[in-house]
Formats: C-alpha cells, sequence, structure tokens
C-alpha cells in the first residue's frame, strides 16, 4: 500500500478567496457568516448564510466560460488553480494519464436551475439555454478541472449530501494507495444560496435565523454556506522524488451507513466510522490531538457527535479538542468536509487548533473541549475528520502531521 500526502490545497468560501486568508480568518475566530445578497431574499424566512460576497466571476472568466459554468464550477476551478500551482505540478505525458479528480458536490448547478426554472414557469418562456444540462450537472466542475489541467485518469463525483467531500477525498485516497494512480485532484464545492436552494433548506426546519453555534445549550440550528476546498493528493515517493513540500498526510478513512433513518443521525455508527479510520490508519484513539466535527448547529448532531467521540475514542476523549468550523464559514453541504480540511491541516503544520466560535453557554451532553470561541496552539500529531450525512452516510479521515 502506497503512501498518500497533500501537496496543494486552494478555496474559496464566505472567509477568504484564498487558503491564506481563510487560515488567517480561522485563526482569528472571524464569522463570514452574514445577510445574505440574493434575488427575492425578502421572501425568505432564513436570510443569512456563508455567502462568498464581493465575487465578480467576469474579472475571473470570459463570457464563453460564464456559459458553462455555473458558480459552483467556477468556485472549484478557482481554488483547483490555487491548489496545483501550489503543487508545483504540470500534467503530461505518463503523469497526465495517472492522475485523475474526485469531487464531491450535492446540488450540482442550483443557481443555473433556478435560474431556468423561473424562465421556464415565471416568465413563460419556452427555450432554455442550450448549455443549461452540461453547466447544471453535478460532474460538470471535475470535467471542466480534468479539462483545464490534461487530467486523463480516473475522473467522477461524488454526491452523498453533507459528507460529499469526504467520501471524495477518501476515493482519491484509495485510489492512490492501490496504485491506480499517482496523483488526484480532489476536495469539493457547493453554490446553492440561491432563493429555490434556501427556500428547499427552510422545508427541513433546521436552519438558523441568526447564527450557527455548534454545541452551545443555546444553539438553534445550522446556517447555510458556499465555496469550495481543492487539494492535491500525491503518492509519497513521487512528491519526495521531485522535492515537493509536503503539507500534511492522510493515513486512514471509513465509510458507513446508518441504514436506519433518512435524516436523524445515529451514535452508534457514528462511532463506528471514527474506528474503523483510526484502524485504517493503524493507530491508537491516545494518538489523535484534534477532531473537525460535522458540528452542524442542530440539537440532534451535536449532542450525537459528541456521545459518538466518546465512545470511539473513550477515556482520552476528555483530553483532545474537538471543533466545527461551521460556526465560521457556514455549511456548505457536499463541499463542506473539503473546507474543513483546512482546519485540519493548519493544526498539523501550523499548530493551531480553529475555534469553534458563537459558543454561548455549555451544554451537558456536549461536554467536551470544543475550544470555545478563541483558536489554540497545540502540537498535533494526528487528526479525524468526521462527514455524517443525510440518509445516514458517514465518512471520516485520518490525517499526520509531515
Amino acid at each position: 500500500m502506497k503512501r498518500v500526502v497533500i501537496t496543494g490545497q486552494g478555496t474559496i468560501n464566505a472567509l477568504g478567496t484564498n487558503v491564506p486568508q481563510t487560515l488567517e480568518a480561522m485563526r482569528e475566530g472571524k464569522c463570514g457568516i452574514g445577510p445574505l445578497e440574493i434575488r427575492d431574499v425578502d421572501r425568505l424566512a432564513i436570510q443569512i448564510g456563508g455567502q462568498v460576497k464581493g465575487y465578480d466571476p467576469d474579472t475571473e472568466f470570459n463570457r464563453q466560460q460564464i456559459a458553462l459554468y455555473d458558480r459552483f464550477t467556477q468556485f472549484t476551478l478557482l481554488a483547483a488553480r490555487e491548489a496545483i500551482a501550489q503543487s508545483g505540478l504540470s500534467f503530461m505525458g505518463d503523469l497526465a494519464a495517472r492522475s485523475g479528480v474526485v469531487l464531491g458536490n450535492s446540488g450540482g448547478g442550483m443557481n443555473t436551475l433556478d435560474d431556468n426554472y423561473r424562465t421556464v414557469y415565471e416568465e413563460g418562456k419556452n427555450r432554455v439555454h442550450p448549455f443549461v444540462v452540461p453547466k447544471l450537472m453535478n460532474n460538470a466542475a471535475a470535467s471542466h478541472v480534468s479539462m483545464e489541467f490534461n487530467l486523463k485518469g480516473p475522473t467522477f463525483t461524488v454526491a452523498t449530501a453533507c459528507a460529499s467531500s469526504n467520501h471524495a477525498m477518501g476515493q482519491a485516497f484509495n485510489l492512490i494507495r492501490c496504485g491506480m494512480a499517482e496523483v488526484m485532484i480532489t476536495g469539493g464545492s457547493e453554490a446553492m444560496l440561491c432563493f429555490g436552494g434556501v427556500k428547499a433548506w427552510e422545508g427541513l426546519r433546521v436552519m438558523s435565523k441568526d447564527a450557527c453555534r455548534p454545541f452551545s445549550a443555546n444553539r438553534n440550528g445550522m446556517v447555510q454556506g458556499e465555496g469550495a476546498a481543492i487539494f492535491v493528493f500525491e503518492e509519497y515517493e513521487h512528491a519526495k522524488a521531485r522535492g515537493a513540500e509536503i503539507i500534511a498526510e492522510v493515513i486512514g478513512f471509513a465509510m458507513t451507513s446508518d441504514a436506519a433513518d433518512i435524516v436523524m443521525p445515529s451514535k452508534q455508527n457514528a462511532a463506528r466510522t471514527m474506528t474503523l479510520a483510526m484502524k485504517d490508519a493503524r493507530i491508537n484513539p491516545e494518538k489523535v490531538g484534534y477532531i473537525n466535527a460535522h458540528g452542524t448547529g442542530t440539537a440532534a448532531n451535536d449532542k450525537t457527535e459528541c456521545a459518538a467521540v466518546a465512545d470511539a475514542l473513550g477515556h482520552h476523549a476528555n483530553d483532545l479538542m474537538i471543533s466545527s468550523t461551521k460556526s465560521m464559514h457556514g455549511h456548505l453541504i457536499g463541499g463542506t468536509g473539503a473546507v474543513e480540511l483546512l482546519a485540519c491541516t493548519m493544526a498539523l503544520k501550523d499548530g493551531i487548533v480553529a475555534p469553534t466560535i458563537g459558543y454561548e453557554e455549555p451544554d451537558p451532553e456536549c461536554a467536551l473541549d470544543v475550544v470555545p470561541n478563541v483558536a489554540r496552539e497545540a502540537k498535533i500529531d494526528v487528526v479525524l475528520s468526521n462527514a455524517f450525512a443525510f440518509g445516514g452516510l458517514n465518512a471520516v479521515l485520518a490525517l499526520r502531521r509531515a
């Protein structure tokens, strides 16, 4: 089994338009959640989100590209450019054939879908743009990344709701580990902060109208976000031979299904997934210094996840740190695990654990060290990154300091 390392990372999200800005915001405990600036926002009960503000696609892409790229694809390409530039890789010949793309995405081109539903149903038009289908399909971002960077290896999209990115990165990890690929571009994106996207989530009655406060006793729901985070996963010997900077090593992955309920989380299976990820990584619970929690800010998720951490880590659960950066950038649904992996690499590489902001009142059912409100310096050797999705689909990654 080959070793897998991260040699590049890129992002655009509510906290920043690149990795340095995002990590600085996480270190400072900044909140990227605020009033939504979208069409018909006055018709929504939920009017806040982790929106990428001030973004102008015309400064990044030409008119022909914008006709093909939904907002989620645009975010993906911007993050991929940053990640691949940092890696220093150029994909030609055999390397191109042995490099691919696996991305996580849940909603696909929601902005394109929303706009064209309006065209047909509200405006009464009988024609839509001929590129609507290739623009809204879930695999559009992965395909455009492969085309822009000449990546001819395994390329596909994973759609497992809020675990999409973690599942995607887990597949990329396994493809390299088993020798099917040398390099994989992986991560995820989401852009469903449009009228239809927010209205659909309103119907679940799990949304907060004011803030995301994971683990706090007065939490009242999740907050949507948008953006992308992309990573370059590379076979260790290949990276070492070319003298690449190694950000972190991916050492384990596990995925399970609750097979129980379409929306309610399962403590037993969340714990089982963490346990299997540690087993895959060949580490004991005592090695884990930080867990980036799924931490949505809903009553059900947070207490269930804390109980699962206690089950999986045993007595060591009281000695490690756990935080939810969704409190800062919102819940990016299919892209959330990717943005959260940036907090994991920051903990490993820089020794800084991102906080859970908005924490106001202790909850006896969430009695772990949730790094409330202020980032913390610590030497972290191993981290876990949790994702527990609607549909009962769980995915946990384990990473080690380079």
